[in-house]
């Protein structure tokens, strides 16, 4: 076999593999609007292993493998009806937050709005408490002050990964304002896994850009490179 087979391999897969993404994401949205409870238990736990895979036939970090795998992880547990699924799931999306803030650790843009991310956190937490089951209010909050730290980090990647991080920060307020009993919009689980995907997919899209991302990086340099992750 020739050193170049298996990456030649690899690239062949990216197309089949982003196809088969947005083709799940589709019949996942679609089911939530058609209230085909069905479509979203088959669509949902395929979604971030075919993101993975495609990061992986782009050759991108291990680190953002790794973050869409604990996505999968969090959606799986999140799919069963159960408090301790829940806490499991959402532990399972914190592991994949600490994966891209260990990845956009070094990045080299500034991020100019870290005040705002912590008004508006401070604000949604003092006005969801109240409403959150007492066992919640803890896990919840800590939860979101990691998930704010990785939006908030994720714009030193440029507009595609500071949307995305900006994207899971609503998909999530959207289930935790659920939990709280607020008011919700028609379909809310559809608004919920629209924001969720598209946080995903231009999280990796930020991330796989090309261009140096950390200061003494080569043109087109992951930073697993540097730091052999």
């Amino acid at each position: 076999m020739s050193a170049g087979t298996a990456p030649g391999r690899r690239e062949r897969l990216v197309r089949p593999l982003l196809i088969a993404f947005l083709v799940a994401s589709a019949v996942d949205l679609a089911g939530l609007l058609a209230d085909v409870q069905a479509a979203h238990l088959v669509a949902k736990p395929l979604l971030m292993p075919l993101l993975a895979g495609y990061a992986a036939a782009r050759r991108g970090p291990r680190l953002l493998v790794a973050a869409l795998l604990f996505g999968w992880g969090g959606d799986t547990f999140l799919l069963a009806d159960a408090d301790a699924a829940f806490l499991v799931g959402m532990g399972s999306f914190a592991v994949g937050h600490v994966c891209y803030l260990w990845y956009f650790g070094r990045a080299r843009g500034s991020v100019p709005a870290g005040l705002v991310y912590v008004v508006v956190l401070t604000a949604f937490i003092a006005l969801l408490w109240p409403g959150l089951p007492a066992e919640l209010r803890i896990p919840m909050t800590g939860y979101s002050l990691l998930l704010t730290a990785m939006a908030y980090r994720a714009g030193a990647l440029g507009r595609y990964a500071a949307t995305g991080g900006a994207l899971f920060l609503l998909s999530d307020a959207l289930i935790a304002t659920g939990i709280a009993d607020w008011p919700q919009l028609p379909a809310p689980g559809f608004w919920v896994m629209l924001t969720y995907i598209a946080a995903q997919f231009l999280l990796t899209v930020g991330i796989l850009a090309p261009g140096p991302k950390w200061a003494g990086a080569a043109p087109g340099a992951y930073r697993e490179r540097v730091i052999g992750t």
